[in-house]
């Protein structure tokens, strides 16, 4: 086993703030990546699949493992559309720490707080990189109070002098505020902890794009983290399911206690309650589009594993307790129209591997009139989906106008 610590950090945003493109320059200042891709060109190194390059956003959640002097860490990149919000939420999960990306030009947004509040539910300590600060009409001070206001008053600006940021930082907490008044600063391991508490939001400025301000980053997450406490028994969340270009059936989790090893038998119960045990066929480490076959996974790291039938997002094998109900839900309700020479009870069984690898996705079969539905995000959420029922089962469906789920509540005591 490598004896550097092991870290899963997810990436967050706005859509357009920017976060693919910091991905690719922390890769490249890694030495993960040798060539800067970008959104525009579609060649970024994590927005692999072909609707992802076209839109120029990401839709699906892609990993990337690099090695920083003390750390091995797993990036996690994930949908910034709010439509896609629901794959973003799955993943915070399996998160050690995220980086949530603010636009310099545009500040905190109404969905740069709904993810906020995704971290505060899911208690994933989080770094914050404003990103854009080579365009005009950026003030750090504006932007920083802002933050304090709209997210959280342990806001920090570690882009400024080390003097000021440990000052600031020494007013998160009364332990850290005796260490500063009696040695005049703070050691990484308290800084660290405050970190890892949610008592402190490092915050960094800098552009992507043009490579500013990402090394601090990177420096920050090679020394201000700290790894997981995992137990000897064997415990493993399921945050994603997915298929790979033949079709086999990839369960991603994240080793939490204990170890996993190919040809290993899991025994677990299955969506519809049935009892299971299946052997793990292939474990691979996935970098990009790329994966390497691996033995055996250790705690901290993020594998997909082969062989597994019945698994679903949200699971917990072994130890690991199931996922509580997710925060988002969807709010539109569309029904699928077909084509006249498609038969909807045969095309209902290969829409249901769709709703595996999206659980919000909420596939409904109306028996009596013989309609199908699903439960979406919004329009564009249903766009790629149709694109995905054509590319993958070369049926060309489309959907109605939908309409606004309502839920009802009581309005006042009785």
């Amino acid at each position: 086993m490598d004896k550097k610590r092991k870290i899963t950090v997810g990436v967050l945003a706005h859509v357009d703030a920017g976060k693919t493109t910091l991905c690719e320059a922390m890769l490249y200042l890694a030495g993960k990546i040798k060539n800067l891709g970008r959104v525009d060109h579609r060649d970024s190194y994590l927005d692999t699949h072909r609707l992802e390059r076209e839109r120029g956003i990401t839709i699906f959640t892609k990993q990337a493992v690099m090695e920083l002097p003390q750390t091995v860490l797993t990036l996690l990149d994930t949908p910034g559309h709010v439509d896609f919000s629901a794959e973003t939420e799955r993943t915070l999960r399996v998160l050690d720490y995220a980086i949530l990306i603010i636009s310099g030009t545009d500040g905190v947004q109404a969905h740069t707080e709904t993810l906020w509040r995704l971290l505060e539910r899911y208690e994933v300590p989080a770094l914050l990189f404003i990103t854009k600060r080579d365009l005009p009409g950026m003030s750090e001070r504006a932007l920083t109070e802002q933050l304090r206001e709209r997210l959280f008053d342990g806001c920090v600006d570690f882009s400024a002098p080390r003097e000021e940021w440990e000052e600031a930082a020494a007013l998160c907490s009364e332990t850290a505020m005796e260490e500063y008044l009696e040695t005049g600063a703070l050691s990484p391991d308290t800084v660290a902890g405050l970190i890892r508490e949610r008592k402190l939001c490092p915050c960094f400025f800098g552009s992507g794009l043009r490579l500013e301000g990402v090394d601090a980053l990177l420096t920050a997450l090679d020394s201000l983290t700290r790894e997981g406490r995992y137990a000897a028994e064997f415990a493993a969340p399921v945050f994603k399911i997915g298929r790979d270009g033949q079709g086999g059936r990839m369960s991603y989790l994240k080793i939490t206690g204990g170890s996993l090893r190919v040809r290993s038998v899991i025994a677990y119960r299955g969506e519809n309650g049935e009892r299971l045990e299946e052997k793990i066929t292939q474990l691979r480490v996935y970098s990009g589009a790329r994966f390497e076959t691996r033995e055996e996974v250790f705690p901290g790291e993020i594998c997909a594993a082969l062989g597994l039938s019945a698994t679903f997002a949200g699971q917990g094998l072994g130890a690991e307790p199931d996922a509580d109900s997710p925060l988002l839900e969807p709010v539109m309700s569309y029904r699928l129209l077909l084509p006249a020479d498609c038969d909807a009870r045969l095309l209902y069984p290969k829409l249901r591997q769709l709703a595996e690898e999206d659980p919000q996705l909420h596939l409904l079969w109306n028996e009596r009139s013989r309609e199908m539905s699903v439960l979406l995000m919004g329009r564009v959420q249903a766009e790629v989906l149709c694109r995905l029922v054509q590319d993958r089962f070369d049926v060309a469906v489309t959907l109605d106008t939908g309409r606004v789920l309502y839920r009802e509540t009581i309005a006042d005591r009785v």
